[in-house]
Formats: structure tokens, sequence, C-alpha cells
């Protein structure tokens, strides 16, 4: 039977749409979770003490330097034996991916910080606003505009690494493709291709508004200016 025959029965699309919701539901609170965190780590790699910048790029060049599959063994095996957290499969990749999103976004808040001229700073110091002020109103807003391509494809990124999941037996989109593929293997020998292009399509509907979300703020920031 051809593969697309597949695709008519409902029960599979069902399936599909679970695993999806399993997949967005991790991208969603780890990208939700990564912005605070990453605000405040930009922040402090901006810090004028020298051993709060050095704790934070340390931190960076660790997440940098391990691949994320050896972080999420490490999340949910070794915490659970080194110090008894039990945590399950989909709060380490949570954590797992807080952390490394977290660092990424860090390390753009802090050049879109260190990239904005020293005028402004003098600028709105002249105009009256105290540090706050001069950082929510005037700095923020002009790093936001600078970092705004580099975090959606940050945020991207790790929407499609939560594939990685599937490693650690959370059932999410490609998990139930695959348990879909080995239940019909002999029906349908050729599922796999259909199965892993619907599969294909929901990552790009998940990640394609982000990009469209990015382009519109950004247009509307430039027709502001």
């Amino acid at each position: 039977m051809h593969g697309a025959e597949l695709l008519l029965q409902t029960s599979v699309w069902l399936r599909l749409l679970q695993g999806l919701w399993v997949t967005a539901w991790i991208a969603l609170v780890s990208v939700g979770l990564s912005v605070p965190v990453g605000l405040i780590v930009g922040w402090l790699m901006t810090s004028r003490v020298r051993v709060v910048r050095w704790i934070m790029r340390l931190y960076l060049e660790f997440i940098r330097i391990m691949p994320q599959l050896a972080l999420l063994f490490i999340a949910f095996y070794g915490f659970s034996r080194a110090w008894g957290l039990n945590l399950d499969a989909t709060a380490a990749c949570v954590v797992v991916f807080v952390l490394w999103g977290g660092a990424e976004l860090g390390d753009l808040v802090r050049g879109a910080l260190t990239s904005i001229p020293r005028s402004q700073y003098e600028s709105a110091q002249m105009l009256g606003l105290n540090p706050w002020q001069t950082f929510t109103h005037v700095i923020l807003p002009q790093a936001l505009r600078r970092m705004l391509p580099a975090s959606v494809n940050l945020a991207t990124r790790i929407v499609k690494t939560t594939s990685l999941a599937v490693l650690l037996g959370v059932v999410e989109v490609i998990k139930v493709g695959q348990q879909i593929i080995d239940a019909n293997r002999f029906q349908y020998p050729d599922g796999a291709l259909w199965i892993y292009g619907v599969i294909f399509f929901m990552y790009f509907i998940v990640c394609w508004p982000l990009s469209i979300v990015a382009r519109r703020l950004e247009q509307r920031w430039n027709h502001d200016d």
C-alpha cells in the first residue's frame, strides 16, 4: 500500500498533533524562561566587576563547548545521582534549554548593549534622566532592535533542538512519528517518508510565525524612526 494512505487515518494526525503539542510546550517554556535569564546574564556580562564578568564568561563558554545532548544526559542522569534530584525527562529538557538559551541570549544582550555609542548615555544625562531611565527608555530599546534578528534565530534553534528530547524518552513529535512508522512498517513500507514530511512541515509551522513577528516588529520600529 502507498505510504500516503497512512496520512488518511485520523488517529495518525491526532497522535502527531499531540506530539507537536509536547514539542511546542517544551520550546515555549524554554524560550520564555530564557528571556529573563538572558537579560540578567547579558547585564552581568557588562558589569564593572571583573569577577562577575569572568563567571558569566565561564558559564557561556561551558554551555557553548558542551554538546546539548551531553547536557541533557548530565541533567537527566547526573543530577539525580549527584544531588538526588528526580527530574523527569521533560523537566530536564527545559532546564538544559533554558541554561543554553539564557547563555546565548545573554551574549546577544551583551553585544547589543556594548554597541550603543557612549554619546547616547551622555545625551540622556543631559536630558536629566537617571541611570535606570536611561537604560529602560534609551539604551534597552536600541539594544532590542539590534539583537532582534539573532534572537529570533536563537528561538528557532531552540525549537529545532527540542527534537533531542526523544533520546530521553520524551514522547514528542519525533518519537510519535517513529512509533507510527514502526507500527505500520509492513503495511506501509514507505510510510516513513510521508510521516517525516509531515513532521517537517509541523516544525516549519511552529518556526515561521517567529520570523513573521520579528519582521513586523522591525518594520514597525523602522517606521517609528
